[in-house]
């Protein structure tokens, strides 16, 4: 059979991250994951969601910062309209308008002395603050 055929199923790369199967309640596996998270950042965000004792991490953007948009983390539920990732044992959450800024971001997790914490590494932004914090596209 030719590739591309009919029979060979969706192409789940165009499809979203949060697509559900009719009926069935179940996710469909992401070919392309929208974000990233390293082994150091996952296993930071396992430990504070079960320091807070919440359900899964909230990553979004505002406005504002030396660059005009600002990162913000915050541990929570989801909430309605939010694009959902399962990650290994925990959840990520993000709203509509933050999905179209942080889409391919890798979050990471930088300890130690010289460590700054949570640090993202944006594709997309086309000038980033000093500090990190904010950036524009």
């Amino acid at each position: 059979m030719a590739s591309g055929s009919d029979t060979e199923g969706p192409n789940l790369v165009s499809m979203p991250a949060n697509w559900t199967l009719s009926g069935s309640g179940e996710t469909a596996p992401a070919a392309d994951p929208i974000i990233m998270l390293t082994d150091s950042a996952r296993e930071e965000v396992r430990r504070l969601i079960e320091v807070e004792g919440q359900p899964g991490l909230r990553l979004g953007i505002k406005g504002g910062g030396c660059s005009g948009l600002s990162y913000q983390l915050e541990f929570t539920d989801a909430r309605e309209g939010d694009t959902v990732i399962d990650f290994d044992g925990f959840q990520v959450f993000l709203d509509r308008k933050s999905t179209i800024y942080l889409r391919d971001i890798t979050l990471d997790h930088q300890g130690g002395l010289d460590g700054r914490g949570f640090v993202f590494h944006n594709p997309q932004a086309s000038n980033t603050c000093g500090c990190g914090e904010s950036f524009s596209i």
